[in-house]
This record gives structure tokens, sequence and C-alpha cells, in this order.
């Protein structure tokens, strides 16, 4: 065992953080965990992670649901296309498949939804097959530890590394350990992702474009259909300019249609 393995593990020991997420080796509720953390806070996550198994606690009776319900118990989540691909992929998986989820990053991939990070997530988190995992956590251990001076960083450059330190017997706990690592680490030290080649800062939500799709997302499940027109009256203190605009972003995601003046939720 490396120095550097004894530290993370030692650490975990003493701080490992418990998420109903972990208590699972089902490949459905992984799959949800995994598609909600993008980009999202845990402890925003909790509760909704929760909520969202009560009322869909099956892939099966998620597939048979209206986008209209997920994206209703969906809100406060931000990036409401996430749940709307979360359908997609659970229909997805039900008619085609029969429900069973793929043991292979490659068959992964072929769902549409599933991209690179949440297949690799699923087979270690479910299966724990010992494969390359990065996300924001273990992106932040390892330029800490092992980048101390450089900028610029790539994901290319941290793959051999995690490779090499992987725990291949306990892939799962790994990288559990690495996350929370990472998750403490950004308390004791200005944040090392920014020094990563993919870092992007969050924009501020409020006074966003993406504020302004939520608001729409929020009158269509109301709603169900509403006239351009009456939907500008809906959302005070913005221009009709910057709704139009959240207008076509939702369109270009595949959201919404636009029939003349009517828009529903696709």
């Amino acid at each position: 065992m490396t120095a550097f393995q004894k530290l993370i593990w030692n650490f975990y020991a003493k701080n490992k953080r418990n998420f109903p997420w972990r208590e699972t080796q089902d490949p459905y509720k992984i799959m949800v965990s995994e598609v909600m953390l993008q980009q999202t806070q845990t402890i925003r996550v909790l509760p909704k992670y929760q909520t969202f198994l009560s009322k869909f606690p099956t892939i099966q009776i998620l597939a048979k649901s209206q986008v209209s319900d997920v994206l209703e118990l969906w809100s406060g989540l931000g990036y409401n296309r996430r749940a709307k691909f979360l359908h997609q992929t659970a229909v997805y998986i039900t008619e085609n498949l029969n429900c069973v989820f793929p043991q292979t990053e490659k068959e992964l991939q072929k769902i549409p939804g599933i991209g690179s990070y949440t297949a690799a997530a699923i087979l270690v988190f479910s299966y724990n097959q010992p494969l390359n995992l990065i996300e924001t956590n273990i992106r932040r251990v390892f330029i800490h530890h092992f980048f101390k001076d450089q900028e610029n960083i790539s994901d290319k450059q941290l793959f051999p590394l995690i490779e090499q330190e992987l725990a291949k017997q306990n892939s799962k706990e790994w990288y559990y350990a690495l996350m929370d690592y990472g998750a403490e680490l950004i308390k004791q030290v200005p944040n090392p992702n920014r020094r990563s080649k993919h870092y992007n800062k969050q924009s501020k939500f409020e006074g966003s474009i993406r504020k302004i799709r939520g608001e729409i997302i929020k009158q269509l499940i109301a709603h169900k259909t509403i006239p351009q027109t009456q939907l500008i009256k809906y959302i005070p203190n913005e221009t009709e300019e910057r709704i139009i605009e959240a207008l076509e972003g939702l369109k270009k995601d595949n959201m919404i249609t636009q029939n003349n003046n009517q828009i529903n939720l696709k």
C-alpha cells in the first residue's frame, strides 16, 4: 500500500460519510443518485433522492410515469433536462433491455442519457468493478497531491495515477474514500480544481437564464400548455427578450415544443 493510499484510508476510517445511495447495489438507484449529484451538492440531493425513490421506486414505475410528474418532483435541483434524460433512460432500459442494466461500459454507453462517467459509476458502485472513475472530488484530490505546482491539468494526465492507486479489490469503498477526502479538502485549501483544464466556474443562478428556464418549466407543469403571450405575464420582472432566449434554449434541449403561440412540455 502506498503512502497516499494509507492517507486516504485512514481519513475514511474516521470521517466516512453515510448516504442512502451508498447502502444499495441496485443499479437503478445508483443511476438516480449519480444523475442527481451532477453539479449539485449532496445536501440538496439527499431529501430529493429519498422522495424520488418513494414515488418512483423501480425503473418500470419511472418509465411509465409522465415527464411532468418527474419534473415536478425534480424542482429545486436545477438543470431540469437531467430529469428528462433520466426518464428517457428508464424508458429505453424498460422497453429494450427488459429492465436489465448491461454490465460493461461499452454497452451502458449505448443507452441514451448514460455517458462515460455515469456508466463507470454504475459499474463501480453497483458491481464493485475496478474501473477508472473521475468526478470533482476525485479530481481535486489527485491534483492537490500529485500536481502541486502545475496549471491546466487535463483528466488525461490524471487517469494513469487513478488507475495506479486504485484499490482493485474494493474499488467502490476506495472511491467513496476519495470523494469524502476531496469534500473535506476543499475546506482546508484553495480549490485545486481551479488548476484543471476542465474547470468551469458555475454561474450565479439569481438573474440567470437558467432561473428563467426553471420558471418556465414550473409554469408548464402547473398549466400543461401555455400561450407564449400568457407565459410572459406569468414571469414578472423579466424582459420579453430574455424569456424568449430561455424558450429557445429549452426548445434546443428538446424540453418543450411550440406550435404557433402555444408552448407545451415535450
